[in-house]
C-alpha cells in the first residue's frame, strides 16, 4: 500500500494495522525517516529550521508503486507499506515510513532496505531546507546514489 500525505501518521498504529494475523508472515521490517536538524553527513553542520517537501500528484504515487512492484518482484513479499508525507516539516517530525513483510526475516529486511534506498533516488519528491542562510533545493548525493546502485537497475 502507498500512502503520500501531508498529514502526520503513528507509527504504533501503523504497526498494529499491518498484517494483523496473517499467519504466513515470520518477520516484518520497518524504516521510519526523520527530519535531521542539520545539513549533510555528520551533526554540527548548517543548522535545518525546517524542510518542505513537494511532489507532482499522481506521478509520484505511480512511481512509488513501480518502486513498490519491484520490490515484490525481487522477494516474496505478504505485505508491503510506503507512506511519504509532503509540505512543511520541522525537524524530528515523521517524513517517511517503509514497512515490509515476508515469511522470512532476510526478505524483510532486504526488501525494507531496497524500497528506502530506491525512494531516496528514484522517488519525485524535491526538498526545499530552511536555514539561517537562507533556502536551498536538497542535491542528489554520490553516496545515496551508490546504494541504490547495489541493488541493480531494475525496472522503476
Amino acid at each position: 500500500m502507498i500512502r503520500v500525505q501531508r498529514e502526520d501518521f503513528d507509527p504504533g498504529a501503523e504497526l498494529a494495522a499491518f498484517a494483523p494475523g496473517n499467519a504466513r508472515v515470520g518477520g516484518i521490517c520497518l524504516f521510519l525517516g526523520l527530519v535531521r536538524d542539520f545539513v549533510g553527513d555528520q551533526p554540527g553542520g548548517t543548522a535545518v529550521r525546517g524542510m518542505t517537501l513537494e511532489h507532482y500528484p499522481g506521478m509520484t504515487e505511480r512511481q512509488l508503486e513501480a518502486i513498490e512492484a519491484e520490490a515484490r518482484r525481487r522477494w516474496p513479499l505478504d505485505e508491503v507499506l510506503v507512506i511519504h508525507r509532503y509540505g512543511a516539516l520541522a525537524p524530528a517530525e515523521r517524513i517517511v515510513l517503509v514497512a515490509t513483510a515476508s515469511a522470512h526475516r532476510e526478505a524483510a529486511f532486504q526488501s525494507c532496505h531496497f524500497l528506502i534506498d530506491w525512494l531516496k533516488t528514484k522517488a519525485p519528491f524535491w526538498k526545499l531546507e530552511h536555514t539561517a542562510a537562507g533556502d536551498s533545493w536538497v542535491e542528489a548525493r554520490d553516496s545515496d546514489q551508490a546504494l541504490a546502485e547495489r541493488w541493480g537497475a531494475g525496472d522503476a
